[in-house]
């Protein structure tokens, strides 16, 4: 005679559950945040971009895709675009050009190297506004750097008020500004390189320029990598400084995206259109980000 075994039950809590609920509860702070501040903020821009917004007058219109259309046909967003282009590319080859020199000299075992690591590192944690606001002052016409200037027989520029010169200047003062922060990633990354490999290649009779080129830049690809996405991304949302040293001009030649976006918005009260200037400058950083990204397979030494 054989009897019936009833089947174990399972428990509800298991290790695996238990694993995955440790797990959720580590992910669930930035998930959340992720949602709240970045994915429903990004609907919502979405959503008002599709409408017309006038907070003076109190009325929310649906107008469809008339703001995409206004963007297609506004006369002054290719001056725009084209004065973020060369900010971008300006400020991208010289802090990264400077932070890289300055990593390679600071990357020394000397007496007080430290002293001068700190020193341009400092303007970093400086608040971008006091930092701002005393450069404005150094570069009026009259200002500090017009009087050092004079004082050796050369007439200066009004920086901040010619074409020529307010984006060159807006751009320097946001290269000193964070140069630091990239000169500390590369320096960093430098000190991450094998010793041997360099002397390996002085035995073979190698210059200092082919070890840089062969030996340096291979091993540091990935931090080059990340400093480019991070500079790019960063000079693409600049604000702060347009609008303390330039106020966008003189003209537009100095106006940005990010400072076109605010005076539509927060100017003229064109908050529907505003919105639509924010997903045009979201898609340029995804577009920037993913290409950068997919270039990694070439520039990355990892990568190969």
């Amino acid at each position: 005679m054989t009897t019936a075994t009833t089947p174990r039950k399972r428990p509800f809590w298991t290790i695996e559950r238990r694993d995955a609920i440790a797990g959720y509860t580590f992910v669930a702070p930035q998930l959340i945040g992720t949602v709240v501040f970045v994915l429903i903020p990004l609907g919502l821009v979405f959503w008002y971009s599709l409408h017309e917004w006038n907070v003076l007058a109190n009325s929310f219109n649906f107008v469809g895709d008339a703001n995409y259309q206004l963007l297609l046909r506004d006369p002054q967003l290719p001056r725009v675009l084209t004065a973020s282009a060369i900010f971008s590319a300006g400020l991208a080859v010289l802090n990264m050009s400077l932070a890289l020199l300055l990593a390679v000299l600071l990357d020394q075992k000397l007496r007080g190297i430290v002293v001068f690591r700190t020193l341009f590192f400092s303007p970093v944690v400086v608040s971008l506004v006091a930092w701002t606001i005393v450069w404005s002052f150094l570069l009026q016409n009259n200002g500090g750097i017009n009087g050092f200037l004079q004082m050796i027989g050369i007439q200066g520029p009004n920086w901040l008020r010619e074409p020529g010169t307010a984006m060159v200047s807006v751009i320097v003062v946001q290269v000193f500004k964070n140069v630091g922060l990239n000169m500390i990633l590369f320096l960093a990354a430098l000190q991450g390189v094998p010793k041997e490999l360099y002397e390996a290649a002085r035995v073979d009779g190698a210059s200092a320029w082919k070890q840089f080129r062969r030996i340096t830049v291979p091993m540091i690809s990935p931090t080059i990598l990340l400093t480019s996405i991070i500079t790019i991304v960063g000079s693409l949302q600049v604000f702060a400084q347009i609008a303390v040293l330039t106020q966008g001009g003189p003209g537009v030649s100095t106006t940005v995206l990010v400072y076109y976006l605010y005076q539509q918005a927060f100017q003229f009260h064109y908050f529907g259109y505003g919105s639509t200037l924010s997903i045009l400058l979201f898609l340029i950083v995804a577009v920037l980000t993913f290409v950068q990204w997919q270039l990694r397979k070439r520039i990355v030494f990892y990568e190969n």
